[in-house]
């Protein structure tokens, strides 16, 4: 009996070790709370709140504080399913929301509100009603910076008090209806075709500008030109002929020797092929009377002393021969203009046919 009630209390004495082993075991793990980076915790001592426990190592009392869910500190995205919205002209149209939000008051975010996420999807989809119905199909697809800024000063100040700051709303999609959106095909395919019809005119337009501009300066050039070379030819054949006039009154020629070019120069006017008609001017007979002239006074010329007779010598012969053939042309040209000025009525300048 003795050895019996020794064995009960040495095993009483150890389950009330193990036992009491447990609970400082137990009191310990209550009393210490690791709180990870970026997130805190809220702290309910006998039921009511008693302080936020910030990331590290962290006492409670046990069986006394109670440690509630931990709250993510760090911006969270949310994508809230597609929500059917009327917009102005009372068309349907489906759009997807994506919020950017951050819990900045751990204690709020926990007993101000009792789903903070349910309620920012509500809020949200609320707010893009009240906004996206004011606006017509066209400025709903082509506004949504504006769409998003109302939406996020809206939520921005609503959610103040729940300790939450959104950031940003975006509109991730905006589907119209399928007859809409076939008829927002034809409509940007109808406006592109007229786009390049107005870009093919313009440019057939400004090329017609161009070439004719260009015609237009190739003629004023043209001009130019012709007027340069013009004004250059006559210059040249004045100074041509400054030159001529100017030999001619340095070399200070004789009665004779413009009578003979003159005589030069009259076949010329016949050597064109296409000249049925040209001028025989009356001055024809006074050179070829001062040719013959020239030629009969060298040849007749008597000397001061002896008389020489007209015969003498080969010399003499040709002179006579010369003086003789220049009398007859001079008299056949008196002639021939004699006939001229009969046959002309005005009375102006001689003509025959060549």
């Amino acid at each position: 009996m003795p050895d019996i009630g020794a064995f009960i209390g040495q095993i009483f004495i150890i389950v009330l070790l193990v036992v009491v082993a447990i609970f400082v075991i137990v009191v310990l793990f209550r009393s210490i709370r690791i709180i990870p980076q970026a997130y805190a915790g809220i702290v309910e001592r006998l039921g009511r709140y008693q302080r936020t426990l910030s990331p590290g190592l962290n006492l409670l009392v046990p069986f006394i504080d109670r440690l509630r869910p931990l709250v993510d500190m760090r911006e969270q995205v949310v994508s809230f399913p597609p929500q059917p919205v009327i917009t102005e002209d009372n068309l349907v149209v489906s759009i997807d929301t994506v919020v950017y939000f951050q819990v900045t008051d751990a204690r709020a975010a926990t007993y101000e509100i009792a789903n903070y996420l349910g309620a920012v999807e509500q809020l949200t989809t609320t707010t893009l009603r009240n906004v996206v119905g004011g606006l017509n199909l066209e400025e709903a697809l082509t506004s949504r910076d504006e769409i998003n800024g109302q939406l996020r000063v809206v939520l921005d100040e609503a959610t103040g008090k729940w300790g939450l700051r959104v950031s940003r709303v975006e509109l991730k999609a905006i589907d119209p209806p399928h007859s809409i959106q076939d008829s927002m095909e034809k409509q940007m395919r109808a406006e592109r075709e007229r786009r390049a019809t107005i870009l093919t005119a313009e440019g057939s337009k400004q090329s017609q500008i161009l070439e004719a501009e260009g015609r237009r300066q190739a003629d004023i050039l043209r001009a130019e030109g012709e007027k340069q070379a013009a004004v250059l030819r006559a210059q040249g054949e004045a100074e041509a002929i400054q030159m001529v006039f100017h030999a001619i009154h340095v070399g200070q020629p004789d009665e004779k020797l413009l009578a003979y070019q003159y005589l030069q120069t009259l076949p010329k006017i016949a050597e064109s092929p296409s000249s049925k008609l040209w001028v025989i001017p009356s001055e024809l007979t006074e050179a070829l009377k001062g040719i013959g002239d020239a030629f009969g006074g060298r040849a007749t010329a008597p000397s001061p002393r002896t008389e020489a007779p007209r015969s003498a010598g080969p010399a003499g012969a040709a002179a006579d021969e010369a003086a003789a053939a220049a009398r007859e042309a001079a008299s056949a040209a008196d002639d021939i203009a004699t006939e001229a000025r009969n046959s002309t009525p005005t009375g102006g300048l001689p003509a025959a046919e060549s």
